[in-house]
C-alpha cells in the first residue's frame, strides 16, 4: 500500500499508442502474422483491416486508402503463394478431423475464416481421401478422448449412453456415426 490507501498494483498499465499504418508496415505485420500462423486470404484481410483500424483510431489515416493497401498486401501475398486458401484448408481439415471434429464443424470453421465452400468441400474430401470415412475417425477420436464407447471406464448404463450420444450429437456428428461409435463393443470394431 502507498500513502493514499490504494495498492499499487491495481493500476492498469497504459495501452500502447498503435503505429501509424502504411503500406509497408502493413506488409510487414501480415508476413510476420504468416511466420507464425497458417491462415486464409479473408481472414488476414480481416487481421490487417483491425490493425489499420485501431492505428486509425490514433492517428488521422484514411480508412479507404488503408482497405485499398490492404488489398493490395492480401492480393500480392496470394500471388506469390505465400496465402493459399487450398493448402491451408487442406491442412486445417486433416488437422481437426486427426483430432475429433466433426466434419460439419470443420466446414464451419473454415466458413468462418472466410474458405469458399468449393474450398471447403474440397479440404474435407482430402481429409475423406487420407483416412476413409473422416467422420467415423474424428467421432472415434473424440470418443477416445472423451472415454466414450468403447474406450469407457465405467459399466454402461441407459443414462451414460444417453448423454454420450448427445455429447457427439452437440460435437457436430450425425446420429448413426454416434450411435455406432457408442454401442461399439470394442475398439477394433471403429477401425478401417
Amino acid at each position: 500500500m502507498n500513502e493514499t490507501g490504494t495498492n499499487n498494483t491495481d493500476k492498469k498499465p497504459a495501452r500502447k499508442v498503435p503505429r501509424k499504418v502504411t503500406k509497408d508496415r502493413l506488409r510487414n505485420i501480415a508476413l510476420y502474422h504468416l511466420e507464425r500462423y497458417a491462415t486464409s486470404a479473408q481472414n488476414l484481410r480481416r487481421v490487417l483491416e483491425r490493425r489499420a483500424f485501431k492505428a486509425a483510431m490514433h492517428h488521422e489515416t484514411d480508412m479507404a486508402e488503408a482497405k485499398s493497401w490492404v488489398a493490395e498486401v492480401v492480393e500480392a501475398l496470394v500471388r506469390s503463394g505465400a496465402v493459399d486458401d487450398t493448402r491451408y484448408a487442406e491442412g486445417k481439415a486433416i488437422t481437426m478431423v486427426r483430432r475429433g471434429q466433426s466434419p460439419a464443424k470443420v466446414r464451419a470453421y473454415l466458413a468462418a475464416k472466410g474458405v469458399s465452400r468449393e474450398i471447403i468441400n474440397a479440404a474435407i474430401a482430402a481429409a475423406e481421401t487420407e483416412f476413409g470415412d473422416a467422420e467415423i475417425l474424428a467421432a472415434r477420436a473424440f470418443a477416445l478422448r472423451r472415454h466414450f464407447g468403447p474406450f469407457r471406464r465405467t459399466e454402461i448404463n441407459d443414462d451414460i449412453r444417453k448423454k454420450e450420444l448427445a455429447a457427439l450429437g452437440r460435437a457436430g456428428f450425425c446420429y448413426d456415426v454416434a450411435r455406432k461409435v457408442i454401442d461399439a463393443g470394442d475398439e477394433s470394431e471403429l477401425d478401417f
